[in-house]
């Protein structure tokens, strides 16, 4: 474990400072274009997860060499990289202004693969929109007022690509970039993602898209895009890997310069600044934190070994001593072998004895599932049955009427007598159920008296040939025991029986308990149902409004006020219900349910007033349904329908049998529901009739019992009364009276049968614990016999029996049999009273179903046909749910049976397979189980004996291999760690003397660039590093060339010194690699000369880089750039003080 932990984490230091040190490399055209993703592969495949450490300095040295040659330009490579690299260090000494017009004319030139293409910025900082900004691939200038954003389009790029907010110097949390007043910040970064370092081409496509999203709580979101905005992960690891393929250093300032870095760095004074800024810069400070990483494992591991050096002594001590022990032990093979050879013939044994308890199962199994298919016929043909009397059904029920009153007076009564029949039933089934219990028991009397025959004839036999007087007594014992034994197992199996007819008739209680219960509620809740309804009624007797719910006398109130006030352009109409009167108000289920939903509806002339009626209904409304809105134009006169409407010489339309005052109203059931198409007939078989071949323009016709009738079809109403349109409230109220007395005497009755079926629940289950008690106590005498009996039967002298106690239990065996016949007659005789009680309570419910479908046939002659349809549909459910419940036990039974199965066959297969890892070859064993169980115990007993004496023997090697393994693993994993220290002590001394050449090689670069750009204004100046003190010095003299003094910077003028940073900076750019370049308000400070010569300078190298995108941000026009493809200038618009406006940006080329 140690070895493990200290090699990990020495090894991952290692390969992120392999990763730093190829992108430095990099920068000075050495090999690492292709290091990059070999390293990244060889990390990726686990080289680096310690399996070790001679993998890690091969790697290195691999490093080592493929750095030490000079890049060579490659045939993928585009040839403006090869030229525009090949010549840097000799343009950037001509002091000649960037000829960009005769750039133009030459072919445009595209920029490498990282470079910024566009962003956008929503809600960011002080900024409602800024963007999108289309960047060029060479050159762009932002350029734009104080506040116009130029700063924030530079944070809002360092965030988007992973840069933390103190990096941008603008804020100390993420947070503080949301805009005030906004949820939330969005930027999007398009790169582009084209030539040989593109990432991912196939996934993302010549351009990578990254969106991120900052919150107010500070939280940040990424999603990267492809070109074509598909989504291809929101990982923050992958935004990484895409920087790392680009070279993008957000952190770097010679890559991105802030405003704020620039003034820090202008100002600055220490020599010390100037040097974190060069190390920073060159990645040599980081790589540098590498090497004090790496050094600091190493002494971590070192103390380690150290501290372990007296653990591995003690091992090894430990390990000789074990190895004594080994040596000393004697064999016991002998012993071993037998037992082993009596182990497996014990398997095979318990296989053979389980194997012959299943093949009676499976027979059985067999045949039941032969027999199933008679049960699936059965269930089909009651199920068809049921079918096709529910079909016939139907077709008679569209054609009756509701019951009589008559009938619902006499429906409780039919109730009550149907129970009584059911608790008959449910009596005649308990009285089956003893007869056939009787029955059973006779069946096992019978068969323990021809045993008990058969056995004393055998025990006649053999006292004849047995002698001795102590035989007798044994066999005179074990017949007493298998006497008792059988007289048990008798009483065990009544038990049983006796607890199983407790369980079904608890299980069939408390199923009718549950119906009981459940008819009940269903009763409950229509007496709630009628109760608010005959509220309503006695409240619509002095207000009719009432009728169409509590709250319509609220909302109209509501409606007037809110016309009175000019909120409303025209007085909705409504209730639509209560607008209209019948002619003939016995029709008036008819048009009710031929109206429905639109009774309670309202009619709007317009939109707006629709709304304000939503918002009146929310109010009066505080829940539940609100009646429905119709917005159609109000019109001061009937729509003409003496064309589309139905004209029947005999029988009105319900627009004709309507009183309708408002031509509103009346339009708008016109409209809606079409009632100038629609007859009211008030036989339903006329009805249907007259629709056989309906009149003209006749769409449908209703019945005075609300059936809607059409030509090919029919409906019944699912209503029997009027609820809205009614005439006699007191007549209304007094029906719903007595129908609500009915269901009320009906609970009563319910209430008494629950109590009754929860007091028989209750007995059965006290004589369900009683059982289970006695149960239990004859099943351990059970047992202690059993074993008494089995101690007897193993004794190996030749056992008699007497047969005085077999002739008294056949005697005993012969009454019972006497006894049980005569409970038989008993029980037949119960079961013929109860089937006759049944019948009678049976006929007594049938007589008054025949006296109920008398009256029924007085009402409508069709009704008989109805009850008959009715029994006949219950009749064959009947049937069908017999043979399905019939079934289902058939089917429970197979799936018990084939579960039992599996688990004797899943314990045989577990056997098997014991037996087989015991002995791969079955064996054929004649002995018993018991035996060579014995035998086992015998031999395992002089092993255990024998091994007291010497000591265990498995114990002893067990402890000598560990031993062994553990001394010689702690051997090797030290040997194996001093190795890595040696190899990483040779490493660390070469990669310092890489890191100290590379950082003598950069300061040369920088003195040498710094010095060439001073002597195109004319300037000299000199950098002198002191590596030692960490510090660097830099004077400057702006006179001419030898004759003027050097001096330090701080005796500059500010655009001398500013001429100076940015030559500083230039030089910085000339050792360093990265895709774009950004400078905030480089120019800040200079002077119109110095400003120009920088810009100059700085256009210079950039037309000599086309293949890298430069960024620049100032206030100041650019108006004197020359004219170029090559140069973007973007200018930011003014801000507009005191307001929030958008900020937006317009693109000028140079």
């Amino acid at each position: 474990m140690l070895r493990t932990v200290v090699r990990s984490r020495c090894i991952t230091l290692r390969a992120n400072s392999l990763l730093r040190w190829c992108h430095v490399y990099r920068q000075f055209g050495f090999v690492c274009v292709q290091i990059v993703p070999w390293i990244k592969r060889w990390t990726s495949k686990g080289a680096l997860n310690g399996q070790t450490e001679l993998g890690t300095f091969v790697l290195i040295q691999k490093l080592h060499v493929r750095m030490a040659h000079k890049r060579a330009p490659s045939e993928g490579e585009p040839p403006h990289k090869r030229v525009s690299r090949q010549q840097e260090d000799a343009e950037q000494e001509n002091n000649v202004r960037p000829n960009y017009h005769h750039s133009q004319q030459s072919t445009a030139e595209e920029g490498e693969a990282g470079i910024v293409e566009s962003i956008t910025l929503k809600n960011f900082m002080c900024h409602t929109l800024l963007g999108p900004f289309t960047f060029g691939s060479n050159v762009n200038f932002v350029v734009g007022n104080n506040g116009s954003g130029k700063s924030a389009v530079l944070t809002a790029l360092i965030v988007a690509l992973g840069g933390t907010a103190q990096a941008t110097n603008r804020g100390a949390s993420l947070k503080g970039f949301v805009k005030e007043g906004e949820s939330s910040a969005e930027v999007s970064v398009t790169l582009r993602n084209t030539g040989r370092d593109a990432y991912k081409l196939e996934d993302y496509g010549q351009a990578v898209i990254i969106d991120l999203k900052l919150t107010r709580d500070g939280m940040r979101t990424f999603k990267l895009k492809s070109k074509s905005g598909q989504i291809v992960s929101t990982k923050k690891e992958d935004l990484m890997s895409i920087l790392d393929n680009f070279n993008i250093q957000v952190n770097n300032p010679v890559s991105i310069l802030t405003q704020e870095m620039s003034k820090h760095f202008l100002h600055s004074k220490s020599e010390g600044d100037k040097y974190k800024f060069f190390m920073k810069a060159t990645q040599l400070e980081q790589m540098k934190l590498d090497f004090i990483s790496i050094k600091t494992a190493k002494q971590y591991t070192e103390e380690k070994v150290s501290q372990n050096g007296e653990c591995l002594r003690d091992l090894k001590k430990t390990y000789l001593e074990k190895e004594d022990n080994y040596k000393s032990l004697s064999s016991l093979d002998d012993m071993q072998a037998k037992l082993e050879e009596l182990q497996k013939q014990m398997a095979w044994c318990l296989v053979a004895e389980m194997e012959a308890e299943l093949l009676p199962v499976r027979q059985k199994l067999k045949s039941d599932q032969l027999s199933t298919q008679k049960f699936d016929d059965k269930v089909e043909e009651w199920k068809n049955k049921v079918t096709e009397g529910e079909r016939k059904y139907k077709q008679i029920h569209d054609q009756l009427n509701g019951l009589t009153e008559r009938v619902q007076e006499l429906q409780p009564q039919s109730t009550q007598l149907k129970a009584v029949a059911q608790r008959q039933d449910s009596l005649l089934k308990a009285g089956e159920v003893t007869f056939h219990l009787c029955k059973k028991s006779l069946k096992i009397l019978e068969s323990d008296r021809g045993q008990l025959c058969s056995r004393i004839k055998e025990l006649k036999l053999s006292i004849s040939q047995a002698t001795g007087a102590e035989s007798q007594l044994k066999d005179r014992r074990m017949q007493e025991l298998q006497a008792e034994l059988q007289d048990l197992s008798h009483q065990d199996s009544t038990l049983g029986q006796q607890i199983e007819q407790y369980q079904q008739a608890t299980h069939r209680a408390k199923e009718e308990l549950g119906k009981l219960r459940n008819e009940q509620s269903g009763l409950q809740k229509s007496i709630d149902a009628n109760s608010r309804n005959l509220l309503t009624l006695k409240a619509s007797s002095s207000n009719r409004l009432r009728r169409f719910g509590e709250h319509m006398p609220g909302l109209l109130k509501a409606i007037q006020d809110a016309h009175r006030a000019g909120q409303l352009k025209e007085r909705p109409r409504g209730p639509l219900g209560y607008c209209i009167s019948l002619k003939d108000p016995q029709m008036a289920l008819a048009v009710e349910v031929c109206l429905k939903g639109q009774l309670q509806a309202f009619a709007c002339d317009n939109h707006k007033d629709e709304n304000v009626l939503q918002g009146l209904m929310a109010r009066v409304f505080p829940s539940g349904q609100r009646p429905g809105i119709i917005t159609s134009r109000f019109l001061d006169r009937v729509h003409d329908t003496s064309r589309r409407g139905v004209d029947h010489p005999t029988y009105p339309s319900v627009l004709q049998s309507l009183e309708v005052e408002d031509p509103v109203v009346a339009n708008c059931l016109i409209d809606q529901r079409g009632i100038e198409r629609i007859l009211l007939i008030r036989n339903a078989a006329e009805a249907r009739a007259v629709m056989a071949k309906p009149p003209r323009n006749c769409t449908q016709a209703f019945s005075v019992e609300g059936d809607q009738i059409f030509e090919n079809r029919s409906w019944s109403a699912e209503q029997s009364r009027p609820n809205f349109l009614f005439g006699d409230v007191e007549e209304e109220i007094r029906h719903l009276q007595r129908e609500m007395e009915n269901q009320t005497a009906q609970v009563g009755c319910y209430q008494q049968r629950k109590q009754k079926v929860e007091e028989d629940i209750g007995k059965n289950e006290d004589l369900l614990k009683k059982a289970h008690v006695e149960q239990k106590k004859t099943q351990g005498k059970e047992r202690k016999l059993q074993l008494e009996l089995t101690e007897l039967q193993n004794m190996e002298e030749l056992q008699s029996e007497d047969l005085q106690p077999l002739e008294e239990d056949l005697e005993e065996v012969v009454g019972k049999i006497a006894s049980q016949q005569a409970q038989c007659e008993e029980a037949r005789a119960q079961m013929a009273q109860l089937k006759a009680n049944f019948e009678e309570a049976e006929q007594q419910d049938r007589k008054l179903k025949d006296q109920i479908s008398a009256m029924a046939e007085e009402a409508d002659s069709m009704k008989e046909d109805l009850t008959n349809s009715d029994q006949e549909v219950m009749k064959c459910k009947h049937h069908s749910k017999h043979y399905e419940e019939k079934r289902k036990t058939h089917l429970d039974n197979i799936l018990a049976l084939q579960a039992s199965l599996e688990g004797q066959e899943y314990e045989l297969a577990a056997s098997v397979t014991k037996a087989t890892e015991i002995c791969p070859e079955r064996l054929e064993v004649r002995r018993t189980a018991r035996n060579l169980d014995n035998e086992i115990n015998l031999v395992k007993t002089k092993i255990t004996t024998q091994q007291a004496q010497q000591g265990n023997r498995e114990e002893i090697v067990k402890q000598y291999k560990e031993a062994y393994e553990k001394y010689k693993d702690t051997a090797q994993q030290m040997k194996c760690l001093k190795s890595f220290i040696r190899t990483l002590n040779q490493i660390i001394t070469d990669r310092l003397k890489a890191y100290n050449s590379l950082r003598s090689m950069l300061s040369a670069r920088c003195k040498y660039y710094f010095d060439s750009l001073l002597f195109q204004r004319g300037y000299t100046g000199s950098m002198t590093f002191n590596h030692n003190d960490e510090t660097l010095f830099i004077s400057v003299q702006p006179g001419e060339g030898d004759k003027a003094e050097l001096s330090d910077m701080r005796s500059l003028s500010g655009g001398e010194r500013s001429f100076s940073t940015v030559c500083f900076v230039l030089s910085l750019w000339a050792i360093t690699e990265a895709p774009f370049r950004c400078l905030d308000e480089f120019d800040v400070y200079m002077d119109m000369v110095n400003r120009r010569i920088s810009m100059d300078m700085m256009l210079k190298i950039a037309d000599s880089q086309r293949y890298r995108q430069f960024v620049f941000l100032t206030p100041q026009s650019m108006s004197s750039l020359p004219e170029s493809k090559f140069i973007r200038i973007l200018r930011m618009k003014d801000p507009e003080r005191g307001s929030q406006d958008q900020a937006s940006s317009r693109e000028d080329p140079a």
